[in-house]
């Protein structure tokens, strides 16, 4: 039997949290409405997204840097998926790094982001991943601001951005 790589990102997130979140700060997990894996070919996919999010998300591309539409929006509100508007980051915890890419210290809920370790370019990296769809976000590195240390450097054409209303 053939499991999705969505449905295992689900899976090890559900039971895991976001590890190295879980070590500093304890964050409440996703369960205001239904958190199903969503599967999609990759012709749906090509179909529903850009060609620059379908790139980042599907292919794990890198927007460049200082180019994203929310590399520098200083605007509260909620950052969701692209590909499937789950809820990632608030903007509370977004600061800057000076990297040219959004940068939060922390995920808005344990559960919604996956980590996988990542060996491509010549480096180990943590690659930051949508727990619902699997699409990549960007990286993980320890050197963020308290109270976590981290910077969930995240590709700006992987998020949508829903402003907080006044």
């Amino acid at each position: 039997m053939k499991v999705s790589i969505a449905f295992f990102l689900f899976a090890l997130v559900s039971c895991t949290g976001t590890s190295q979140v879980s070590k500093s700060v304890n964050l409440p997990e996703l369960d205001s409405y239904t958190f199903d894996p969503i599967e999609k070919s990759e012709a749906e996919w090509r179909t529903e997204l850009s060609e620059q999010e379908y790139y980042v998300l599907r292919e794990k591309g890198t927007e460049r840097a200082f180019t994203g539409r929310y590399w520098d929006n200083k605007s509260d509100g909620i950052y969701t998926c692209a590909g499937c508007n789950l809820p990632l980051f608030d903007s509370d915890t977004k600061f800057k790094s000076g990297t040219g890419w959004p940068s939060f210290y922390m995920p808005l809920y344990a559960n919604t982001v996956a980590e996988e370790s990542d060996h491509s370019h010549g480096m180990v990296r943590t690659e930051v991943l949508c727990a619902r769809c699997g699409g990549h976000l960007g990286h993980l590195f320890p050197d963020g601001p308290a109270p976590t240390g981290l910077r969930y450097c995240i590709n700006g054409v992987s998020l949508k951005f829903e402003e907080e209303k006044p």
